[in-house]
């Protein structure tokens, strides 16, 4: 995995630990090979998940990314304010969140707002909303290709019937498919390349089923980072890509997927703070510092400590058993790239923005909760 030291070290002594910091030049650069890897702008759609930064939804409306994908209604009103034009709310919308769908429509009509459904129940209850605040909402269907997490196995007779009752209910636009395929994470590109051109061939045969029966499929969203390349060689008009991670890239999809030639674009600034045995380093980088959602070891990358074993985390310590012990002191600046950066962003409510070693913004993690005035 591509890193460096994205502050200078005169840079870094000024900043308290730990700290979240962007290297605002690698997430340039991984915004220009998303662009590329998509072959067309206009088939681009990032998930400001992984990121939940205002200023960097704006970067990417600057480039000319103008649609956007989101998993939470602040996400979604982020990339609004941000600009953009077309947002995705890809999660299922139930309960009280269905009058926000309402007021979001009401307070950003310039932005398309698209929501998923995969369920009778929820389509009935998207057409009382649209009637009763008098408002139109477009709906795509969410289909399950082998994660089992949401959507309809479009194999399944009910997934016609479900777009269908989508294309005839008053107030409600069937505006596509929703395909996810978080469950493909072959390392090998030929393996994952063949995983979702089968994917593809059950929903291209869906898609075809709908449009035979005079139903419009205007656009089918499809995939994440994993499989983005691999959609990305698929010819067909309707498809949009959404990856997420590549963004900001991390340890996880390097490890995952080593031909992402993306660069690490967040890391965590830490010192270390004791040197508790002749063999062992503690940094400041706890459970509340990196995300813990991985095993012990596996939670960040520490390029400066090799061969070092990460024995010991709890919230606010990281303890290191390392040979190289005495090469470090304590106050020592260490720099970690995390496993997972989806989860670790919103652990911090700002970050610092990094331009040719120097600190030259501060962005707030403007969507860390799920709501914002919405």
């Amino acid at each position: 995995m591509k890193w460096s030291a994205p502050l200078s070290t005169r840079a870094a002594e000024a900043i308290p630990s730990p700290a979240l910091v962007i290297d605002l030049a690698a997430i340039t650069d991984n915004l220009d090979q998303m662009i590329a890897t998509s072959g067309d702008i206009n088939r681009l759609r990032p998930h400001c998940k992984t990121h939940k930064m205002l200023e960097l939804s704006k970067l990417e409306v600057q480039r000319g990314i103008t649609r956007h994908k989101a998993a939470t209604f602040a996400e979604a009103e982020m990339v609004a304010r941000a600009g953009a034009t077309d947002v995705v709310l890809a999660y299922p919308v139930v309960g009280p969140n269905l009058r926000r769908a309402a007021e979001f429509r009401h307070r950003f009509p310039q932005t398309r707002l698209t929501v998923l459904a995969d369920d009778h129940a929820a389509i009935e209850a998207m057409g009382e909303i649209t009637s009763t605040a008098g408002i139109t909402l477009d709906v795509l269907l969410d289909l399950n290709v082998g994660m089992d997490r949401t959507g309809i196995d479009p194999t399944l007779p009910e997934a016609f019937s479900l777009y269908e009752r989508l294309s005839k209910t008053p107030g409600l636009t069937a505006a596509g498919l929703h395909v996810y395929d978080g469950h493909l994470h072959q390392t090998s590109v030929d393996e994952r390349v063949a995983a979702v051109r089968d994917v593809w061939v059950k929903v291209s045969s869906f898609r075809d089923r709908l449009v035979a029966a005079g139903m419009a499929v205007p656009r089918i969203i499809c995939g994440g980072t994993g499989t983005f390349g691999p959609w990305s060689r698929i010819e067909d008009a309707s498809i949009e890509l959404s990856p997420g991670t590549c963004v900001l890239h991390d340890w996880g999809y390097a490890l995952k997927f080593p031909e992402m030639d993306y660069q690490a674009g967040a890391y965590v600034l830490s010192r270390v703070i004791s040197r508790p045995t002749p063999t062992r380093v503690t940094l400041d980088m706890g459970h509340k510092a990196v995300s813990p959602d991985q095993a012990l070891g596996q939670r960040v990358w520490l390029p400066e400590i090799e061969g070092g074993k990460q024995v010991l985390q709890s919230e606010e310590h990281l303890v290191v058993e390392s040979n190289n012990r005495d090469s470090f002191r304590v106050g020592d600046v260490v720099w970690g790239i995390p496993r997972h950066v989806c989860t670790t962003v919103p652990l911090y409510p700002f970050a610092y923005v990094a331009k040719n070693g120097e600190v030259v913004d501060r962005w707030e993690i403007s969507a860390r909760n799920r709501q914002w005035t919405i």
